[in-house]
């Protein structure tokens, strides 16, 4: 997960630790006021705390972003070396040319300009730049998965919510659904038969899609059950191919994922022209899933340009599966396309 903080906030840390330089001559260090405030004094502060401000952003956003990100903490703590040797160069540059070109004044004396002792001694200035890109990032990152957690759990309790809401009398229904199916058996069993795929979907729905996992096994026969009673629908007019690909038993993936690719493509698809055929595709293999789906639009349209589903779907994706997901979406030419990739769990 990456962090997503406004710039803002990176000026106002610095803008911070730039004052804090003043009080701390200042308070600790007893320096005049007349040096303090004179131009030579705000040049190199400003030139120094700048160096260090652009290595704490170059820092936060390539080896933080790279590294701490995906909790490879051994290779970012090689990638410092690198970031302090940018310090010295900016430092240098921003110091000894920038700087002197205005005042005529070097910061460091000529023995001290000599590369290795000057590399060597930004060494030590450079740390706070890396350390503190470290903890914003952390810390920033912290706050936004804090956040996360705090939306999903809201948006789990309104499902919740919603659910209860529509399960009026669950039991009743599934058990009217019985009747009908014990009152159609042997008199029409194609009838009766999709009475009682009607009654597995719904049930499945009610007792099943708010857990925080689901056997894949239960999740694709919810899949072929649901395009099983949309061909009743069609009245044998549905364009639609569907293929299962692997073999799969008890492995486990976040519920409804699958159901929300297969009901986007019956909602939003042209489904009754042969000439434009949808397409789901269900790959398992080495531990992974793969799902693709592909359907044409009615002209004018833009029905996944934004929406909350797809939205709650991918932070339910981001909560479950981290850095480990892949997903796609592409509209173009009245055609839509979506494709996932998990990793299963056992």
């Amino acid at each position: 997960m990456k962090s997503k903080i406004p710039f803002y906030y990176h000026i106002f840390l610095f803008l911070g630790l730039y004052f804090t330089f003043y009080l701390w001559d200042f308070g600790v260090n007893n320096k005049k006021l007349d040096f303090i405030f004179s131009n030579l004094y705000f040049l190199f502060n400003l030139s120094f705390v700048g160096s260090i401000f652009v290595v704490y952003l170059f820092n936060f956003y390539t080896f933080c972003d790279w590294f701490l990100n995906r909790k490879k903490i051994f290779l970012y703590v090689l990638s410092i070396p690198f970031s302090l040797l940018i310090f010295g160069g900016v430092r240098y540059f921003l110091q000894e040319v920038v700087v002197f070109e205005i005042t005529g004044i070097h910061n460091y004396a000529v023995q001290s300009r000599e590369i290795t002792y000057y590399i060597r001694d930004n060494f030590f200035f450079g740390l706070p730049s890396v350390t503190l890109s470290a903890i914003s990032y952390l810390f920033f990152q912290f706050q936004e998965t804090q956040k996360q957690n705090q939306q999903l759990l809201l948006e789990n309790k309104k499902a919740e919510f919603q659910m209860l809401k529509s399960q009026l009398s669950p039991h009743f229904l599934f058990n009217t659904l019985n009747s009908f199916y014990s009152q159609l058996l042997g008199k029409n069993d194609e009838i009766a038969s999709d009475v009682l795929v009607l009654s597995d979907l719904l049930r499945y729905v009610v007792t099943e899609t708010d857990k925080d996992e689901a056997i894949l096994s239960k999740e694709i026969q919810f899949i072929k059950n649901y395009i099983h009673l949309q061909q009743k629908r069609f009245e044998d007019q549905l364009y639609l191919n569907f293929t299962l690909e692997g073999a799969y038993s008890d492995e486990k993936i976040l519920p409804a994922v699958l159901i929300h690719f297969t009901e986007n493509v019956f909602k939003h698809g042209k489904l009754n022209d042969p000439e434009k055929k949808a397409i789901i595709s269900i790959q398992i293999e080495a531990g992974f899933l793969e799902i693709s789906t592909f359907n044409y639009t009615a002209e004018g349209e833009n029905y996944y340009s934004t929406g909350i589903g797809f939205d709650n779907l991918v932070r339910r994706l981001e909560y479950a599966y981290k850095n480990q997901f892949l997903l796609e979406k592409t509209a173009e030419n009245n055609t839509f396309k979506m494709y996932l990739k998990i990793p299963l769990k056992k």
